[in-house]
């Protein structure tokens, strides 16, 4: 019998239940160790989960379903040598089973009753081993009624990478477009527990870049700012000369260079520790140069300093443009932590004009990445709240948000009070 404390009609003893598995989630491709990056990126691999030894890992596998009903859980598993004995806990319910098989073999672990439609966490447990292997896990088999309609999962190895980031979501501005921009304004402020590891809270978007702030490790943050280059590769070796960006300046302790693998071009970041729970404010202006280029210039202020400080001005050439096409997102750059949900306020946009005016930004089309569109995850969020906008992804959460919604915001109706002469000093100086 499997030990849980569940009703008469739950507690199936498995030599009675006929497992009917139809469907067969790859562990490697969406499996995590619980609250474990580290242990992750040891476990669990393309081929499922391996190297499994200490009983203190705790293993958790996520998929969604879109019915509810009954459920067959299974396991195609095999334990190396001796005896294991898995608890099995599905949204908390607990099973218990006794492994030995040294080979992979299917195995039926519990039928379910009235399993609730959305996403679901596996977990397993291992309660004792006799041997120094744990088990290796290769799939996860769901059956019965639920198993029977859309189950989403990551399918395909090849997809495991950008599934197991997670889903990217953006916010698309509404901007006015009879009007040449110089400078756009933002503002972002992550909550407590919100900052984790491979987080990128992109501020200030445009046509050719992207500027904000990422968690790089449990010791190092950064601001970032990338120019992309009109040369299309990622590879920046491939950039002829004449379409590289160009490097005009940068600010103190920025690290600047070129970029590739996401499209390639100029990147600069700045190492610093920003906070959660405090407002930080990116200014981005883009002008027309010589020659047909354009330059772009990033400028950041921490709340902690009290001062704007330039991150890096870029020179990009074969264009000949202001701002255009003004956008923010929140993605995860990390697999091991695409388990991990994380989520950002963006706030106060404003956008400046070559006639001397600012104009407020109210408006924003909610979308999402490659990723959330081929139906691969499904844990990506945002909204409006009061003077702001929001963006979350990851954690496996049930979203109620459809990309192409329309988002407002209050407008504040108070235009960022800034010298925009310094910036003039700061870049000539």
């Amino acid at each position: 019998m499997f030990s849980c404390n569940q009703s008469d009609k739950e507690n199936k003893d498995y030599e009675e239940i006929v497992y009917n598995f139809t469907t067969r989630i790859p562990a490697g491709g969406n499996s995590w160790i619980k609250n474990s990056p580290e242990k992750t990126k040891a476990l669990v691999f393309d081929t499922g989960i391996h190297n499994w030894t200490s009983t203190d890992d705790i293993l958790q596998t996520y998929f969604a379903t879109s019915q509810s009903g009954n459920l067959q859980i299974g396991l195609s598993v095999k334990v190396p040598e001796g005896l294991t004995d898995i608890q099995v806990l599905l949204d908390g319910n607990v099973r218990e089973l006794k492994l030995s098989n040294a080979t992979y073999k299917d195995i039926g672990v519990a039928e379910f009753e009235e399993v609730a439609s959305g996403y679901h966490t596996l977990e397993l447990k291992a309660k004792h081993k006799t041997g120094n292997y744990v088990a290796d896990v290769q799939e996860i088999l769901l059956g019965g009624r639920v198993a029977s309609s859309e189950v989403t999962f990551i399918k395909e190895s090849e997809n495991f990478y950008f599934g197991r980031r997670g889903p990217s979501d953006h916010l698309n501005f509404t901007i006015p477009e009879d009007k040449e921009l110089l400078y756009f304004y933002s503002e972002i402020e992550v909550p407590q527990g919100q900052d984790k590891i491979g987080s990128y809270f992109m501020a200030d978007g445009f046509n050719y870049g992207y500027f904000g702030i990422q968690v790089n490790s449990e010791k190092e943050r950064r601001v970032i700012f990338s120019v992309w280059s009109p040369y299309v590769t990622d590879d920046p070796s491939q950039i002829p000369e004449d379409q590289r960006i160009i490097l005009l300046k940068k600010g103190e302790a920025v690290n600047a260079g070129e970029f590739g693998n996401e499209g390639s071009g100029g990147h600069s970041h700045l190492v610093y520790d920003w906070r959660t729970g405090s407002t930080y404010k990116f200014l981005l202006k883009g002008e027309p140069s010589v020659k047909g280029s354009s330059d772009y210039t990033a400028y950041f202020y921490a709340p902690e300093l009290g001062e704007w400080q330039l991150i890096a001005s870029f020179r990009r050439p074969q264009t000949s443009s202001y701002l255009k096409g003004f956008y923010s997102f929140l993605e995860n750059f990390n697999p091991n932590t695409g388990n991990q949900e994380r989520k950002a306020f963006y706030k106060n946009q404003w956008v400046y004009d070559t006639n001397g005016a600012w104009t407020e930004i109210t408006e924003a089309t909610f979308t999402v990445d490659a990723t959330a569109k081929a139906g691969r995850r499904l844990d990506y969020g945002g909204g409006s709240e009061d003077y702001g906008f929001y963006l979350k992804n990851c954690g496996f959460f049930n979203s109620e948000v459809t990309p192409g919604t329309v988002f407002k915001r209050v407008p504040s109706y108070k235009e960022p009070s800034i010298d925009l002469n310094q910036f003039d000093e700061i870049i000539n100086n």
